[in-house]
């Protein structure tokens, strides 16, 4: 496809693969309690077969609100905006966006975590249905995120297949790396705050090149990474 001959292209794959895993994480922690409560035999087969119907759910969720988005007739009249239904999802989307990440912000830099409790799983069945349905409530960050860094559908399937599949192999690895380095986490809060500014902006057609989210993105993991590999040398060098 001419799509993928573009530079623009495998830049927003990657950037929205990524928002997409680190995203996951809580996902991956909530899988893992509810899968944990389980004989051991069918732990693995809770965890794929979770994973793999709550990617059915995402995605389906992800071309309704798509289908949604692509209704730009004006339904409503506020101030001198007219408002079509895309223009609403978009600005609700991008409030809801910059409630919850801040809120979430918030309580990792205050040290209180929210804490999940998860009812005891009495069946295999239960247990799969827990999992789809945590995973239907963690998924509208998520699929607002591809909305606001993408208007290409294909890409943000592709996108959420790629940390789906991530997921199920480095489900452990991936949550422990975020774990060891909470900063990571922030930094995507962050820019969840950012996504979510331009989402309303979009909504009030304002229109701001998504290039320079793409642009912030990796200029900030890459300072993130010279970061931690800084730390580690200093941790070396008290060590020794």
């Amino acid at each position: 496809m001419e799509i993928f001959l573009q530079l623009d292209t495998w830049i927003a794959l990657i950037t929205l693969t990524f928002m997409e895993i680190v995203l996951g994480i809580d996902n991956i922690i909530f899988i893992s309690i509810v899968a944990s409560k389980l004989p051991q035999i069918q732990q693995k087969k809770a965890r794929l077969m979770g994973l793999s119907l709550a990617l059915i759910v995402r995605i389906l969720l992800l071309l309704s609100i798509t289908w949604l988005i692509g209704l730009t007739t004006p339904v409503l009249k506020v101030a001198d905006f007219d408002l079509s239904w895309r223009d609403l999802i978009l600005i609700a989307g991008g409030i809801f966006l910059l409630i919850k990440s801040i809120l979430e912000i918030h309580q990792k830099v205050e040290g209180d975590e929210h804490k999940q409790i998860v009812k005891n799983v009495s069946s295999f069945g239960y247990a799969i249905l827990q999992i789809v349905l945590l995973d239907i409530i963690f998924s509208f960050d998520s699929i607002l995120t591809a909305v606001g860094l993408t208007d290409q559908v294909i890409l943000m399937i592709i996108a959420v297949i790629i940390s789906i599949i991530i997921m199920m192999i480095f489900a452990r690895a991936v949550g422990d790396f975020v774990n060891k380095y909470p900063t990571i986490q922030i930094l995507a809060l962050s820019f969840l705050i950012l996504i979510g500014f331009m989402l309303v902006m979009d909504g009030l057609h304002y229109h701001v090149p998504k290039g320079y989210i793409y642009f912030a993105v990796f200029f900030s993991l890459s300072i993130e990474m010279l970061n931690i590999r800084f730390r580690k040398k200093q941790t070396k060098k008290v060590d020794s």
